[in-house]
């Protein structure tokens, strides 16, 4: 049972209610790996995906884990409503929760836009990442594959490499690895490593090899060229030669080190195409285990709503 009717970011959540979506994601993946990918848990339920940024791994994977689930999924793409009009978050929140909405899931480039929509409306809300502060069923999928993979989470020695600066990425699995007891040590560019992380519980690195050198995972993150209003760095092919994930960089990490990425990849920029398609990447597995996770997160808040009303 989570505490709140909410999932706004891993900040909060504690490590139990972690744990206990980690459970109920194991079993929602049994559902989308067989032949009959068709459950009634989320029967009579509706579903709105509200992205005011591009997606495709996020958006689609909240709408199969709906769909899987017998629920009505919907979505509202910002650039052809009325937001392009002027309309504002909470005029729009508001429309959509008075349509029947149950849950409402928010990507947009504004930190804290979820937490605003939850305070205005009945819907429960689901935070599908905000600005650059948290990405939290990112970082559930990215425990879920390590603990499925590596037999569990606590002990293990994590390096998250690259745009440490704009990731909402990062700091949810700061936030969520820590918890469960995973060391994290970030590593980039010096321009692109807020010295503020340090005191959501990672070390910090300027030296790309030291970070990875005896990880259990490695994660590669995307330049957020977008987020940017300056250069950061000199140039893509600079930083592919220092800090993108290589062979020779990866031969630092444990035999059988995990690689990550959450999407969209950019080969030759954070990760060399080899080390993308190498036997020890479970890229792919992210994405399959990101719809298990989200049809986790979906049935326990549609089941807390059931029973808060009861």
């Amino acid at each position: 049972m989570l505490s709140s009717k909410h999932m706004l970011g891993l900040r909060n959540t504690s490590t139990g209610e972690i744990q206990e979506i980690l459970d109920t994601a194991e079993l929602m993946k049994i559902v989308i790996t067989s032949n009959n990918k068709k459950t009634p848990h989320l029967q009579g339920r509706s579903i709105m995906t509200v992205f005011y940024e591009n997606s495709t791994r996020t958006r689609l994977s909240f709408e199969l884990a709906c769909k899987y689930m017998s629920g009505t999924a919907s979505n509202m793409a910002a650039s052809s409503s009325s937001v392009a009009k002027g309309e504002s978050l909470i005029d729009t929140a508001r429309t959509l929760d008075v349509m029947g909405t149950d849950i409402m899931i928010l990507r947009h480039p504004m930190s804290g836009a979820p937490h605003i929509m939850a305070r205005n409306v009945n819907a429960a809300v689901i935070n599908a990442g905000d600005g650059t502060n948290e990405h939290p069923t990112q970082a559930l999928l990215d425990m879920y594959t390590m603990r499925e993979k590596l037999g569990g989470i606590k002990g293990l020695r994590v390096a998250i490499v690259g745009d440490i600066r704009h990731s909402r990425v990062a700091r949810s699995n700061v936030y969520g690895l820590t918890k469960m007891g995973a060391s994290v040590v970030a590593a980039g560019p010096p321009t692109l490593l807020p010295p503020e992380m340090e005191a959501l519980g990672c070390s910090l690195t300027d030296r790309v090899d030291d970070a990875i050198r005896g990880a259990d995972v490695v994660m590669g993150l995307r330049i957020q060229l977008e987020r940017q209003k300056k250069g950061l760095f000199p140039s893509m092919r600079e930083y592919h030669r220092y800090f993108g994930l290589t062979e020779e960089r990866m031969a630092l990490a444990r035999d059988g080190a995990l690689v990550m990425h959450p999407g969209p990849v950019n080969r030759g920029v954070e990760i060399s195409t080899e080390v993308a398609d190498s036997k020890e990447s479970v890229i792919n597995e992210q994405v399959t285990n990101g719809v298990a996770v989200r049809m986790a997160l979906l049935f326990m808040l549609t089941r807390q709503r059931t029973e808060v009303d009861l």
